[in-house]
């Protein structure tokens, strides 16, 4: 059979057949932002160097972890969100030997939220956590410090919401397009941690990140931003915050209305150009004549391989 009848969950990577299928303008938008991309340098990392290396979705699974500087977890830790399996990634991860550790939570971190806690048997609702000295952030920042990398500093802020997406038991949940996050990140960040993604990066085809999360990110443009919770889109990218980034986000947002209504829309083609000539304008002034613009280093850092319920992805260090 070349389609399953099967309904295919929307966390689930669509084929590239599929892509080009139902959405073709989206596929070819993405094809070049992301040939884009991937023409203009890596941001250079301060030195000395601090080595960040980033986790996310774990699911009570271990994994081998390179050593590092700083080692984050952007969330779901859990499955079931029990004390007994958040104390047990905890046990896992004070073990590694990295001197400095932060996580939050994710949807599936049940027991975190006051509000999904009460959907936990009550053993699990009253039991208390060790968190082995593990820097536990919840709509909350902290600054660290890296004496062995000449006394450098890096302030830190986390926070675990995401668009809805299950029932009562999943944490830290809002409807789908209410902002939950406009002016709630502090300025002067190196590194944001969130256990969503932002809307059109690091995330799949059908847009399940946060488009509020994206405009406030535009405003802090932090470092480097951890996040996870789409396992299909793990990986980095890099952030350039200037006009081609802003083309390709309006152009995805527009070729959301179909594909009639996008051929016959002289703004979208307008845009497309756009996206062309900034594009390329992007290129030459960052690798040809070596102009510096402010940047983001976006990790999906989601160790589960799609919905497979195995660790498989790589994981993501980062050098700032």
């Amino acid at each position: 059979m070349f389609f399953s009848s099967k309904p295919r969950n929307i966390f689930d990577p669509p084929t590239p057949f599929e892509r080009i299928v139902s959405s073709p303008l989206t596929f070819l938008v993405t094809s070049i932002y992301e040939l884009f991309q991937s023409l203009r340098p890596a941001p250079s990392p301060h030195s000395p160097p601090i080595r960040v290396v980033c986790i996310s979705d774990t699911h009570t699974l271990t994994y081998d972890i390179p050593n590092g500087d700083l080692l984050i977890h952007a969330g779901d830790l859990a499955n079931a969100g029990t004390t007994s399996e958040i104390q047990n990634q905890l046990d896992w991860l004070s073990s590694l030997p990295h001197p400095q550790k932060v996580a939050i939570a994710g949807n599936h971190d049940t027991y975190l939220d006051p509000r999904s806690r009460m959907t936990l048997d009550e053993k699990d609702r009253t039991d208390i956590l060790d968190w082995h000295g593990i820097i536990y952030l919840q709509h909350s920042s902290i600054t660290l410090n890296f004496p062995e990398r000449q006394n450098r500093q890096l302030k830190i802020y986390g926070a675990p919401q995401i668009p809805k997406c299950g029932g009562s038991q999943f944490a830290f949940q809002y409807n789908r397009g209410q902002d939950a996050w406009s002016d709630t990140v502090p300025p002067n960040l190196d590194i944001l941690i969130t256990h969503t993604p932002p809307k059109y990066h690091c995330d799949l085809a059908a847009a399940l990140g946060c488009e509020w999360l994206l405009k406030e990110v535009w405003r802090v443009k932090p470092k480097l931003h951890v996040c996870g919770h789409i396992h299909a889109g793990a990986g980095r990218e890099v952030l350039w915050w200037d006009q081609s980034q802003g083309a390709y986000e309006s152009l995805r947002a527009r070729s959301k209305k179909g594909l009639l209504l996008s051929m016959i829309d002289p703004e979208f083609w307008l845009e497309a150009a756009a996206l062309l000539l900034l594009g390329l304008r992007g290129i030459v002034w960052t690798r040809i004549w070596g102009g510096e613009q402010r940047s983001t280093t976006l990790v999906n850092a989601a160790l589960m391989y799609n919905n497979t319920g195995k660790l498989g992805n790589q994981v993501q260090v980062v050098l700032i």
